[in-house]
């Protein structure tokens, strides 16, 4: 048994302390300033109130100002933060942490550079680090696990990345359940890059829902068009893991069966299905006012690098048809036209 404290009181962070509870550990939930009535609920209710599932007892809940009181014993810290809550989380809570307290990050995204790199969020929070003189063991999780099934306890499979294995053993212990499944791995850029890289994939995976509900009405499935992109997405998002020097083709899988839940719902599916309808980007981001895309800015951080290094002759641009159609749609306001015929290829073996 261990005290470990989440810090973040979004959905994933707080479908974490299930298993984490259910273990026996003891579990704090601390919510950002961004938090404060989902605390105020979670404390009321005992339940996160977008889950459907009421939390384990014995989960206690903290606003931000009592943050110190919810890291005294602390054992060990998820963060819970969304992407666009890196910057504060490393201004905010890395600073304050023991060095001897592991963290284990949920953020799933990327940063760009002006010199044309993808920096995974634990890159980022070690250049923090860095900057202060400080060291912590920085941890993430990713693969195909959405929050309301991790809640319900549906059978979920994913993957702990870092530095050090004994750590990514002792995380495991503390959080691996019946129905949680967790693989360890010290390949962090593979795994962090391939489930950032899902999140600008299922969105173009998303258009051809929308195209065919738009050509053939609600009530009508069809799916040769969305393997056909899942496919391409599957053949682009390898050479940017391989772009990226992650170590093992595990990872593209983490990162495809992200990529396959993604796209069969929330926010991503919502906004690509609303593209291929017809709606430009404005359109579509006014339709659905208030949800945080992570998709979108991922989709983008990602092109600027792709074009940047294809200029430099390092990456093709033919290697490359539907991340830039993507981004046509999202930064050059370009109707959705998925380019077919270039997904086609003549292979001699």
């Amino acid at each position: 048994m261990a005290v470990i404290t989440i810090v973040g009181a979004g959905m994933m962070g707080s479908a974490l302390a299930f298993p984490a509870r259910e273990n026996q550990n003891e579990v704090r939930i601390v919510g950002t300033h961004l938090d404060r009535e989902i605390i105020d609920f979670c404390i009321k209710n005992n339940r996160h109130p977008k889950l459907d599932n009421d939390f384990p007892s014995g989960i206690r809940f903290y606003q931000i100002e009592q943050l110190p009181q919810a890291l005294d014993g602390t054992e060990a810290l998820i963060g819970g933060v969304s992407s666009f809550g890196v910057e504060w989380f490393a201004e905010s809570i890395l600073p304050l942490l023991p060095e001897n307290l592991p963290v284990l990050t949920v953020t799933k995204g990327l940063m760009d550079t002006p010199d044309g790199k993808l920096l995974t969020y634990v890159d980022v929070w070690k250049q923090k680090l860095k900057e202060i003189g400080k060291k912590l063991s920085l941890n993430a999780v990713g693969g195909p696990c959405t929050s309301y099934e991790l809640a319900a306890h549906d059978q979920t499979e994913v993957s702990f990345c870092g530095d050090d294995i004994k750590t990514l053993e002792y995380l495991r212990k503390l959080l691996e359940t019946d129905y949680y499944h967790i693989s360890i791995t010290t390949d962090i850029t593979g795994i962090e890059s391939a489930v950032a890289l899902k999140n600008g994939y299922a969105l173009a995976v998303a258009l051809t829902i929308g195209v065919n509900q738009k050509f053939f009405g609600d009530d009508k499935l069809h799916f040769n068009s969305q393997a056909a992109v899942f496919g391409q997405a599957t053949k682009e998002m390898y050479k940017l893991l391989q772009f990226q020097d992650a170590l093992s083709l595990n990872n593209l899988c983490v990162g495809t069966g992200d990529l396959y839940v993604t796209v069969y719902g929330g926010r991503t599916r919502l906004i690509g299905i609303l593209l291929g309808k017809g709606m430009s980007i404005d359109e579509a981001k006014k339709e659905l006012c208030g949800v945080t895309l992570e998709s979108l800015v991922v989709a983008e951080r990602v092109a600027r690098v792709v074009k940047y290094q294809i200029k430099r002759g390092v990456l093709r641009e033919k290697d490359f048809p539907l991340l830039l159609h993507v981004d046509e749609i999202l930064s050059e306001k370009k109707e959705v036209k998925i380019p077919w015929e270039q997904f086609v290829y003549t292979e001699e073996l």
